[in-house]
């Protein structure tokens, strides 16, 4: 009969076995006691030989090499995720034909190739400018944030101000897009425009892209009234002509 003591030993020890953790240290127990038999035969055999000390140093080497992997993981993010290119202190130009176009000023650029479509981001703000073909600036733009989509959509978002200098007009929203396909500015934030003697405000805003025709809805403000009337010249009453008769003084009232 066997004693209460060993049994419920080889009960415990059956259950840590079947634990993860005590089947990876008994495994790298093993593998280490392997090693170290494996060591002693070989000192054994090579007697302090040359040979010996290589296979001294293989059974070594073997024994560094086993147990567990290291635990590993993903690196990095997602390719569409990371821009391809960042720069700060961006004063760039841009031509159009052959022709300088444009100019950008931003603080941070960024670029994505990998998104659909492709985008350049300002986060820390943009100035825009634009010139004619005299290379005279027409159009001054800035936002807090701008994106470009596929180098043809304009996104312009935050404290957004346009300045045309040709007909002296600003305007003033929150967000603006900017379609250099179409050839026109769009927006269905609050807007509001200003030129000398004139401003309006309103929503849904569109115009082309000099911004010399634009429609605004539900607008209001106020605008110079002309009148075509001329008004009386003022200065004293003309008098009468000589021919005429003169008038009869008022009878004074007597007492009889």
């Amino acid at each position: 009969m066997e004693s209460p003591i060993k049994t419920a030993h080889f009960r415990q020890n059956k259950a840590l076995r079947l634990l993860p953790g005590f089947q990876k240290t008994a495994g790298r127990r093993s593998a280490f006691a392997a090693v170290s038999v494996c060591s002693a035969a070989a000192r054994r055999w090579a007697g302090g030989s040359a040979a010996g000390l290589l296979l001294l140093l293989l059974v070594s080497l073997l024994g560094s090499c086993g147990g567990d992997k290291p635990p590993t993981g993903r690196l990095g993010m997602p390719r569409d995720s990371m821009p391809v290119m960042e720069t700060f202190g961006v004063a760039k130009m841009i031509s159009d034909s052959g022709v300088m176009k444009y100019r950008i000023i931003a603080e941070a650029w960024l670029y994505y190739d990998q998104t659909k479509p492709p985008r350049q981001e300002f986060p820390r703000g943009i100035f825009l400018e634009r010139f004619d073909e005299n290379f005279k600036m027409d159009l001054y733009m800035q936002a807090d944030t701008a994106w470009c989509f596929d180098e043809r959509l304009w996104h312009f978002k935050g404290n957004v101000f346009i300045d045309n200098r040709a007909t002296q007009t600003t305007f003033r929203t929150h967000e603006v897009f900017w379609d250099m396909l179409e050839h026109r500015f769009y927006s269905d934030s609050y807007m509001q425009i200003k030129k000398p003697g004139h401003m309006i405000e309103g929503n849904r805003f569109t115009a082309n892209e000099q911004l010399t025709q634009y429609e605004l809805y539900r607008s209001s403000g106020y605008m110079p009234m002309f009148n075509d009337s001329q008004p009386a010249a003022s200065g004293p009453a003309p008098t009468q002509p000589d021919s005429a008769p003169p008038m009869r003084e008022r009878p004074i009232p007597q007492k009889k």
